[in-house]
């Protein structure tokens, strides 16, 4: 954990404040939708921000509004008379984004900064920044970096903000398991440095549990959490459970890290990748916790949904399994 105002020692959370007035900038995307769940049932009053909110994908009772993080004033209205705030806004880090690599900045950095700016000139109380592990301003790629320097926006800020930093999310609805089966077909899966990559996937409800907490816990104001699923899972172990949950196998094929980067510039010598300079800059680094922070939730690595359960596959992974 990372202790950004005090030096206060880990703690378990006070009782949470209920019956606040919240909303989410990226409510109707895949974390937003499960988090708005989450909060209405804590018997809070909550509003989904995004440019097309669906209302059918909603819980009843989640109210909308339609804004564009990266035009202020489609967004300023909707943080009127708030409580709270939560930016979830976010392109996928897996996909070169459309528009290309500095819609990163736009999307991410910009966004935070119109966000921000609408909750202080509302009066909001509490600010829940949703970032993402290896988020710096001075990162290898243009999604760290404009995650990094959103987040130096909110710690600017006037507000009492928390910045929390998950691992890959999983579960229903995400994006992380079509991708590996993207990325590796069936019986032999060419995978860059052979997949040594280290992930610490999280499943969503568990992320949403920790997040409604810390919207409503003041205990949580001013702090930094780097948070991971119970099983840190190399690429290939990854890759091998996705295709056994689905009755067959795959063999890693190792590609050396250099083809990789080049392939990946300049496209077409690795078919099927859905990969590009910022995806192949990514793989040069784990996106594990050295100390994972879910025990500021009152959390242990057991209680939480593993990539292999969820995926109904009761095994240890072949190669890189290890529990956070």
């Amino acid at each position: 954990m990372s202790l950004t105002r005090t030096g206060q020692q880990r703690f378990l959370p006070r009782d949470p404040v209920t019956d606040m007035d919240i909303i989410v900038a990226g409510g109707s995307g895949f974390i937003g939708r499960s988090l708005c769940a989450e909060l209405l049932e804590r018997d809070h009053e909550v509003t989904a921000l995004s440019r097309d909110p669906d209302e059918d994908s909603l819980p009843a009772g989640v109210g909308t509004a339609i804004g564009d993080v990266r035009a202020y004033d489609s967004i300023a209205d909707a943080f009127e008379d708030r409580d709270a705030a939560v930016n979830l806004v976010a392109l996928s880090p897996l996909f070169e984004p459309s528009g290309g690599n500095e819609m990163h900045d736009r999307v991410h950095r910009q966004g935070t900064e119109h966000c921000v700016e609408a909750a202080e000139a509302a009066g909001v109380d509490r600010f829940l920044q949703v970032s993402a592990l290896g988020a710096d301003p001075d990162g290898a790629t243009h999604y760290v970096r404009a995650k990094g320097r959103a987040e130096t926006v909110v710690r600017d800020s006037g507000l009492d903000w928390t910045v929390v930093r998950p691992s890959v999310v999983f579960g229903d609805g995400g994006q992380f398991v079509g991708f590996t089966r993207t990325l590796t077909p069936p019986v032999f899966a060419p995978l860059p440095g052979g997949g040594e990559t280290r992930f610490q996937p999280l499943h969503v409800e568990d992320l949403v549990g920790m997040l409604a907490d810390a919207i409503a816990d003041d205990t949580h104001v001013g702090q930094t959490y780097e948070l991971g699923g119970p099983e840190k899972l190399t690429l290939a172990d990854v890759a091998r459970l996705v295709r056994e949950a689905e009755g067959g196998s795959v063999r890693v094929v190792p590609v050396p890290m250099a083809l990789a980067g080049l392939g990946m510039t300049v496209g077409g010598l690795l078919p099927g990748v859905p990969f590009g300079p910022d995806q192949y800059r990514s793989l040069q680094f784990d996106n594990t916790t050295d100390d994972n922070d879910i025990d500021a939730f009152g959390l242990d690595p057991g209680e939480l949904t593993s990539l292999s359960g969820y995926l109904g596959v009761d095994r240890q992974a072949e190669t890189g399994q290890g529990v956070a």
